[in-house]
């Protein structure tokens, strides 16, 4: 589909962790040290929120059941969860983050 804004890199300032939904996937923004990634935001275990989850190092972990997912890869790295996060490519032009669904 192409490039979709959906964040402005002042957005992620104070958070590391943002949810947005863009044509009908639910994604979690990451501020990994000022470097974005874009991981799908449902928790492939029961399908809580990872934006509401914490982020430790590359790694984000969900807030329901602990299940912890590579932010850059999508893998799960502890269960529950068995089934790894969607992934989306990060542009960032100018303060504008954008992502390729």
């Amino acid at each position: 589909m192409g490039l979709v804004k959906i964040a402005a890199t002042k957005d992620l300032v104070f958070v590391n962790l943002k949810g947005v939904e863009v044509n009908g996937k639910e994604i979690c923004l990451v501020n990994l040290d000022n470097t974005y990634y874009a991981i799908g935001n449902r928790c492939t275990h029961m399908g809580c929120m990872l934006s509401d989850g914490e982020l430790t190092g590359e790694n984000i972990r969900c807030s329901c059941h602990g299940s912890v997912f590579s932010v850059k890869t999508g893998n799960v790295i502890k269960g529950p969860a068995k089934n790894p996060e969607s992934i989306y490519p990060v542009k960032v032009e100018g303060d504008q983050i954008m992502i390729d669904v």
